[in-house]
């Protein structure tokens, strides 16, 4: 019962930190001085520091390795792993290195993993990967 209430947690706090990171880089009120890349940086650490997530890390493996790299974390439900796609679809719509295609690849894997994952049917989630596709 413990071991339940501990991984309970840990989605919580994964799925927080992931809403969180969303809300400061990715919300309504962005400031347009700081430039996109020290956003990203900034982002790859927040993630690093409160979720021990590395996202550069992340990037760079195959789909195996991601699914592997996921699966180490107890708190990646897979609303959890969504949220994760998500902020990475955003950080694609942001990367002016050229890397936008890397990252579009990475979130379709993760939504793909998603759908492995999950249960239930989602609309929205087979709708954000056509239009992924449709983008490849």
């Amino acid at each position: 019962m413990e071991q339940k209430d501990f991984i309970l947690r840990e989605i919580e706090k994964i799925g927080m930190i992931i809403s969180a990171i969303q809300q400061k880089f990715f919300g309504e009120k962005q400031d347009q001085s700081v430039p996109i890349e020290k956003q990203l940086v900034d982002l790859k650490e927040m993630l690093v520091s409160k979720a021990n997530f590395d996202l550069d890390k992340f990037m760079s493996l195959n789909i195996e390795g991601s699914n592997e790299y996921i699966s180490s974390f107890k708190g990646f439900s897979v609303e959890n792993i969504e949220y994760l796609a998500d902020c990475i679809s955003e950080i694609c719509c942001r990367d002016s290195d050229g890397g936008s295609k890397k990252y579009l690849e990475k979130t379709l894997e993760l939504y793909e993993l998603c759908n492995l994952k999950s249960r239930t049917y989602s609309l929205e989630r087979e709708t954000k990967i056509e239009t992924i596709k449709n983008t490849l």
